[in-house]
Formats: structure tokens, C-alpha cells, sequence
């Protein structure tokens, strides 16, 4: 693409270009379905979508898009884009705008509380009330929309736009208003980009952890169990297994204690910790335990800070770095959650570290480089980081601390050599974080670590330690996950290799191919001896053909198929075939357990 990268995409050239598209798509609609009334139409990462409640069908249920309906939009979509014409942009007061869009309901809104100082035309927050709107026509079409554009229609070039699919989405995202029908669009410089942006999306559908996640046997969701809550199959639960168990032992290596906390508390805790005032709505509802109210934990970091708490601290005691895999239960709305991307019920590699001022820096250091060392060791190797900073209009804690903070974070990011880009002032009111992106096979960003500074909670919870002073200091609090959730991250790691693990994160390392059955019993004892040196083995005592059994296995991604016949009995070797086809030949035994169990041992990504 010809974008300057270091252009923020709300300024560049391709956010115009898609703004446009929507527009034009926003028209075409309206000439197949005249009685639509319009919501919102805004640019997202690789396209554009925009909002239509279509009213009801004969049912009383809200109108859908068919897929005949979306193929008619884009035939239309490409006429209009054709006939050239020019975007042109005015402003309306407050009233001429009410007036102007009397009979759009959900403009209506938006003009309110574009007035209120509460949102802007595509639904955002904004800090001030406005007296003015901005309004861009087409040909007939006119929208509340501040833009920008391109000067002309034509300028989205009809060969490099797409309408991808529709779904149902709500009002301002809200399961209690109305259900609007949303059209997914992309549009492109060219031909030739919007061409390999749908091959990309084609090897991502191949690649959707749902997918695979059924046809590897690795996880189930079920209605009678509730929705984002995940079961577990005995594949995927050994993956899970496999990569808990190794960061487990890094983090204690890395000089991390290992915590265990409750997955439910008292309402005092959660109003201590502001959790019932700011985040209610994303809680469960209370429990009612003997005359208590008790709530399923959203998050582990008051339970951390109650066991730094039990006890007195000495600024010789610091720093203390606790972890858990704790699992945690959030409220997600129904029309939201996503496989294992957006549940309801998760685990977290949790860690909160609590140091001195003097020791901020290297803690900063250590964590940094430890997220890289694990998330490389699960062959992520490509990333990118977001700095958010301090909001001076909302912020716990005193500005010096930020800063200090803030500059620990950058320096830290700087001697990683890592790529990062700033968020000014778009830190949470608590304290400044790095947000760690890891980059998969496709070029997808999948947000997995966080490092973030908390003044809000020591300060809450009335966190202390002894100086060397005599006095009592408050001490750093820092956040930090490296996965992210497990539940995430698993979904990540199989997206990333398209359901073929690494030879050490596989749940089935080789399967036994016995030639015939005659075959069966040596193939059983490769079987043993491999077990006992701890590689994990399937046999195939299916009637299938060998072909056939190879192609089984290489079709649940096992790393490696060991043919057995006359020969290999008779020799005491196997003949190895891989899951990406290859043919290696006939092995001794004993080279091959040397050969598989030095690369499970290095958790190399080679077979």
C-alpha cells in the first residue's frame, strides 16, 4: 500500500476512501429498501459497516438482509460509485438539524446528545457539548457526518470495494434497544489489494479456532452449560495443560511466587476496591451467603493485595511478585461473545508486583522481558506496543508519579527495541500501561500482555511498607499479565498455526501406522518405548488402509506418522512421514527417539 505507515489511519488517505464507501453503500440500500432508516456508518480496521433498522418482517421480528438482498446492494453500490459524484460537506445548527432529520430516529439521538456533549456521530464519547453539526451530501444523499472524504465518488474505485456479509447488531451496542442489521463492506486502493485482502480472509476462515477447534476435538461450548462458558476436551485441556505448566515454571524460575485466591468475596471487598461502583454492570449478580452478599470475582487483584496485606512489610522484604492462574467470571453480552476470544468465564496468567520507587525501573525490565521470553517461546516472535499516558482530567495518584512511571515504561520499550506507537492521555484514570500486540501468520494484531501501573488500589486499600525511613511508604503496584487470558491466548495460538501445534505443545506427538494387522504388535511396542520417554503416541488399529490412516493423521495435524511393516519389524526401525507430507524414509528407532525428543526438549517450531 502507498499509506505513509507512520500516518494514524483517521488521517490517512484509506480511512477517507472507506468513510466514502460507506456513504455510497448507505445509498444504495436506501434504493432497495426506501423505508430503512439510517444509524451510523463509520471506518473500521479493513472496511466499513453501517447500521439500518429494516422494521419488521411478517413475523414482528426485525427485517434481515438476505444474501440475495446484499449481492443487489453491491451491484448498486458499484452504479453510484461510477457516476462521479462530488461529496460536499456543510454544518447545521442543532435545531435545523433536528428539523432537517425528523424522520431518522436514530440521527435524532445522536443530534441530542451531540448537543449534550456526550457522544459524536458515530456514537463516541466527546468532552464537549456542540452547537453545530457537520453534514456531507452526495447526489441525494445526505447524512450527519463530519467526515472526512474523498472529493468524488469515483474515487472508490468500484473493482477494489466488497460487501462481505450482515448481521444483527444493537443500538449503541445495548441488547435492550432496538436490533438494527449491520452490512460489513471493504474497500481498497485497487484491484489488486482488495484481492489479496480476500485471500487473506479465506485462509482466515480456514484458520478460525471455532473450526478447528471442532474438527481437532479441543473444546465445546453447550446451551444447557450457558453461553462463553468452555468445556474442555481431552486434546485441547493437554495443550492447555502443556503451556500452564511450562509458564508455571518459568514464573517460578523468574522468581514469581505462585498465589491461590477464592473465586468468590465479600461485597466490602468490591467496595473497597471501587469494583461495585465502576464495574458493576460488568459483575454477576450478588450471591447471598448467610446475611452477606458475596459476588464471582471479575478480576484477581484485591485478593493479591489482601495477602501483601496480612502481614507487615519491610522495604527489605520488597519486591514481591505474586501469580495466579486465576479464573475470573464477566459479564459479557450475548451478541459479543466469540469462540474463545470473548467469554464469560476465563483464566488469567495474573501477576501483581508491589516495589519500591528505586525498584520500579528494573521491575518495568524484568516484566517487559519476560513477556517477550514466553510469548517467543510459544513462537511469537512479532509484535507491536501501544504506550497509553496519563489523561491529565482523570488520574489517580500525583502527576510526578505518572511521569516517572510513563518514562519507565517508554525506557523499557526503547531497550526491548521494540516498535511502539503513544496513546496521549488514553491511559485508565489508575495509571499508565504498555499494551503488548503479537503479530500471527496472517499479520493480525491480538492484544496479550499488559503491563499497568495502579495508583488507584494502594491508595484504596491502604497499602504500606516500612522505609528504611522507620516511616511508612506506599508502595508501586504494577499489573501485569503475559497471555492475557487462557482461554484467549489458546485461541490466538491456534489461529496463529492453523491447528498444528508445535511438536512440544502437540497433544498427539506420533501415530503408530501398522501396515496390517500382522504389524499391529511391533507397532505397539514403538508405542511403549516412546511413551516411556515421556513422547505422547497414538496407534491406528483401524481396518483403513494406510493411506488412509496417514491421511487421518495428518489431517488432525500430528507432527509426525511412523510406518511399520515387514521391513521395519525385521530391522527395528520406522519409516517416517510428517504432517506437512513429507516422506523421511526408514529411521532406527533409536535415532528417532534421540531426534523427536531433542526438539521437543529445545520446544523448537521445526519438525
Amino acid at each position: 500500500m502507498s499509506e505513509n505507515d507512520n500516518i494514524p489511519y483517521e488521517q490517512s488517505d484509506l480511512y477517507r476512501l472507506r468513510h466514502s464507501a460507506a456513504h455510497v453503500m448507505a445509498e444504495a440500500v436506501l434504493e432497495h429498501f426506501p423505508e430503512a432508516k439510517l444509524a451510523i456508518g463509520p471506518p473500521i480496521a479493513d472496511g466499513f459497516y453501517y447500521d439500518f433498522d429494516l422494521g419488521q418482517d411478517e413475523n414482528g421480528k426485525p427485517r434481515a438482509f438476505l444474501p440475495e438482498d446484499l449481492e443487489e446492494i453491491e451491484v448498486t453500490l458499484k452504479k453510484l460509485l461510477k457516476k462521479n459524484a462530488k461529496f460536499e460537506q456543510s454544518s447545521k445548527t442543532i435545531a435545523e438539524a433536528r428539523q432537517f432529520f425528523a424522520d431518522e430516529p436514530y440521527k435524532l439521538e445522536l443530534i441530542d446528545q451531540l448537543a449534550a456533549g456526550k457522544v459524536d456521530e458515530n456514537g463516541n464519547p466527546i468532552s464537549e457539548p456542540v452547537t453545530e453539526v457537520g453534514i456531507y451530501q452526495h447526489r441525494d444523499f445526505v447524512d450527519l457526518c463530519r467526515g472526512p472524504h474523498v472529493a468524488f465518488t469515483k474515487k472508490v474505485r468500484a473493482n477494489a470495494v466488497k460487501i462481505l456479509r450482515s448481521s444483527g447488531a444493537y443500538w449503541r451496542g445495548d441488547e435492550n434497544r432496538a436490533q438494527l442489521q449491520r452490512i460489513y463492506g471493504t474497500a481498497w486502493p485497487n484491484k489488486e489489494e482488495l484481492a489479496a485482502y480476500l485471500e487473506r480472509l479465506e485462509e482466515a476462515k480456514k484458520r478460525d479456532h471455532r473450526k478447528l477447534g471442532k474438527e481437532l476435538d479441543l473444546f465445546s461450548t453447550s446451551p444447557e452449560v450457558g453461553g462463553g462458558l468452555i468445556l474442555w476436551h481431552p486434546k485441547g485441556g493437554l495443550v492447555r495443560h502443556l503451556a500452564e505448566e511450562f509458564c508455571k515454571n518459568e514464573h517460578l524460575a523468574n522468581g514469581y511466587d505462585m498465589v491461590y485466591s477464592p473465586h468468590i468475596g465479600r461485597s466490602t471487598l468490591w467496595k473497597t476496591s471501587g469494583h461495585l461502583t465502576w464495574y458493576k454492570d460488568d459483575m454477576y449478580s450478588a450471591i447471598q451467603i448467610d446475611e452477606d452478599e458475596y459476588f464471582l470475582k471479575p478480576m484477581n487483584c484485591p485478593f493479591h493485595i489482601m495477602i501483601y496485606k496480612d502481614k507487615m512489610h519491610s522495604y527489605r522484604d520488597l519486591p514481591l511478585r505474586m501469580a495466579e492462574w486465576g479464573t475470573v467470571y464477566r459479564y459479557e453480552r450475548s451478541g459479543v461473545m466469540h469462540g474463545l476470544m470473548r467469554v464469560r468465564g476465563f483464566t488469567q496468567d495474573d501477576a501483581h508486583l508491589f516495589c519500591r520507587q528505586d525498584q520500579m525501573p528494573d521491575e518495568i525490565d524484568r516484566a517487559l522481558n519476560f513477556c517477550l521470553h514466553i510469548l517467543r517461546s510459544f513462537g511469537m516472535d512479532k509484535f507491536h506496543a501501544y504506550l497509553s499516558t496519563r489523561d491529565e482530567k482523570k488520574s489517580a495518584g500525583d502527576a510526578e508519579r505518572w511521569q516517572e512511571a510513563t518514562d519507565a515504561l517508554r525506557a523499557a520499550l526503547e531497550r526491548a527495541e521494540l516498535n511502539y506507537d503513544v496513546d496521549e492521555g488514553g491511559a485508565a484514570f489508575y495509571g499508565p500501561k504498555i499494551d503488548l500486540k503479537m503479530i500471527d501468520a496472517l499479520g493480525r494484531e491480538w492484544q496479550l500482555s499488559t503491563i499497568q501501573f495502579d495508583f488507584n488500589l494502594p491508595e484504596r486499600f491502604d497499602m504500606t511498607y516500612i522505609g528504611q525511613d522507620g516511616e511508612a511508604h506506599r508502595p508501586y503496584m504494577i499489573h501485569r499479565a503475559l497471555l492475557g487470558s487462557m482461554e484467549r491466548f489458546m485461541g490466538v495460538l491456534i489461529e496463529h498455526y492453523a491447528g498444528a501445534f508445535p511438536l512440544w505443545l502437540a497433544p498427539v506427538q506420533v501415530v503408530m501406522v501398522p501396515i496390517t494387522d500382522r504389524h499391529l504388535p511391533y507397532a505397539e511396542k514403538v508405542a511403549a518405548d516412546l511413551r516411556a520417554k515421556g513422547v505422547r503416541v497414538a496407534v491406528d488399529a483401524s481396518g483403513d488402509r494406510m493411506n488412509k490412516k496417514i491421511r487421518n493423521a495428518q489431517l488432525q495435524k500430528t507432527p509426525y506418522m511412523l510406518v511399520v511393516g515387514d521391513r521395519e519389524s525385521e530391522d527395528g526401525t520406522v519409516a517416517v512421514r510428517t504432517r506437512n507430507n513429507e516422506d523421511l524414509g526408514a529411521v532406527p528407532l533409536a535415532e528417532f527417539e534421540k531426534q523427536i525428543l531433542s526438539k521437543i526438549n529445545a520446544k523448537t517450531q521445526e519438525l
